[in-house]
């Protein structure tokens, strides 16, 4: 039986720019970039994860507002849902404690990053309603 992975994604937006992640370099999709946030615990709601997700791994608070997209995609290591939201950054300034790098981007500029299979459709979402 192939492993069930729900996930959720913040897309952080300040300034017109999105914050994008770089995954460590080790584990799975080790490299790639993805909007951070993680895996949904029993019992949370993918909002309350996400909160809780960006704290844990950014030292930062952010308010969750609007769904992006839910999408699947299936990898050697199981079925990824992730969830994206539109995220604002209320304090704290995003620092590394699980990522290789953080760096923000204008909407136009998020493909010529190497994304996650799974966060793709997101990124092409944004940048359509981010467009300026």
């Amino acid at each position: 039986m192939v492993k069930q992975i729900d996930v959720v994604g913040a897309v952080i937006v300040k300034d017109g720019q999105v914050l994008c992640a770089q995954r460590g370099p080790h584990g799975s999709l080790a490299g790639m970039w993805e909007f951070p946030g993680g895996k949904i615990e029993p019992g949370e709601t993918p909002r309350d994860a996400l909160e809780r997700e960006i704290t844990e791994e950014l030292r930062c608070t952010v308010t969750v507002g609007d769904e992006v997209t839910t999408t699947s995609h299936e990898y050697d290591f199981g079925i990824v849902t992730l969830t994206t939201f539109y995220c604002e950054l209320v304090e704290g300034v995003p620092t590394l404690t699980e990522h290789a790098d953080v760096t923000w981007l204008a909407p136009d500029e998020l493909p010529r990053l190497a994304w996650a299979p799974a966060d793709v459709p997101a990124v092409e979402l944004i940048r359509g309603a981010l467009r300026s």
